[in-house]
């Protein structure tokens, strides 16, 4: 059972990512940053519950729909909102975006708009904590359409073969872009292919952070006891479009959202902690302000920040020698 302290403070930050993502909707809207979003709406319980299980130097590798990720293991917001938007204090010097950047002082090993390409990332990783014997976890962030990626089933088969602390937490969001779970896997559980590779696979709420929470912690402590790795299948939903231009609509009704809508994990959370005397409508309220309100100083600080210089186009990919005369 999680204190209560800590269950709001994974309520806070379920209400800071959301925030976040509405706020790259806002600044994508009026053209204030580059490329595109992938909302995180509808998921942040997965993110908050892994990454409260966590410790400060396990590692995570995340994907496209990965700044829930990023804020729930520690990214400094402004920082963060510099890279989305391309400018020079991001995280990589706003030449990367939102689906290209890293920080290991966080432990946040780096995400890719590439389908499944971190996952064998957090695999080696893994590898390298086990021969290191630093007791470290790996956490391999993906989606349900990742799942039938060729890379992520060698990198699980070589995380059941060696043993490897890897937990890889798949969001099963229901939709690969446009294309639904069922109409792309035979199994009905993803979770179910754990078994293939010689670990545990375990289906749960993605939308119920202390479950969430409570099976990473179980996985991590199994990992860093030389028990392998676990395979999650965090089910959940994504309440907006593929990304930007996606209006979500025309492969999924109105219907199906509004339902998982009512399913929303800070609404779960929020309730059931009113339901049990530890918060009141005006705290929540209040923190939800308090946010929002953080959010938009943020914002301002980053739209007022330089753009990259064209002269550091090159810094990071070439390394500087020194040429010995003779």
């Amino acid at each position: 059972m999680l204190d209560q302290a800590k269950r709001k403070a994974m309520l806070r930050q379920m209400i800071l990512i959301r925030a976040f993502e509405e706020k790259l909707e806002e600044l994508y809207q009026r053209k204030a940053m580059f490329g595109s979003t992938h909302s995180y709406r509808g998921q942040e319980a997965i993110a908050v519950g892994v990454c409260s299980a966590l410790q400060a130097t396990d590692l995570i590798a995340s994907y496209h729909r990965g700044t829930g990720h990023l804020i729930a293991k520690g990214a400094d917001l402004y920082t963060l909102l510099c890279e989305c938007m391309g400018r020079a204090d991001g995280y990589s010097k706003g030449r990367g975006g939102k689906m290209h950047m890293g920080d290991l002082a966080f432990g946040f090993l780096g995400n890719t708009g590439t389908v499944g390409g971190t996952v064998p990332t957090a695999t080696g990783a893994a590898l390298a904590a086990k021969v290191r014997g630093s007791k470290e976890v790996v956490v391999s962030f993906f989606g349900d359409g990742a799942a039938n990626q060729g890379v992520v089933h060698e990198a699980m088969n070589m995380a059941g073969v060696w043993k490897l602390p890897v937990i890889y937490v798949c969001e099963n969001n229901q939709y690969a872009m446009t294309v639904s779970l069922e109409k792309s896997t035979a199994v009905k559980q993803l979770s179910v292919r754990g078994q293939a590779y010689g670990f545990e696979g375990k289906t749960i709420d993605g939308n119920d952070v202390e479950a969430v929470c409570e099976a990473t912690q179980a996985a991590a402590a199994k990992g860093r006891g030389s028990g392998g790795a676990t395979f999650l299948e965090c089910v959940t939903y994504r309440w907006d479009g593929h990304f930007g231009g996606d209006p979500g609509t025309g492969y999924r009704s109105k219907e199906e959202v509004e339902a998982w809508k009512q399913k929303c994990p800070i609404k779960k959370l929020k309730e059931k902690l009113i339901q049990e005397g530890h918060l009141t409508e005006q705290e929540f309220a209040k923190m939800s302000a308090d946010v929002y309100a953080e959010l938009d100083e943020v914002a301002k600080r980053a739209e007022a920040a330089p753009l990259p210089k064209k002269e550091v186009d090159l810094s990071g990919v070439y390394a500087v020698t020194e040429v010995a005369d003779g």
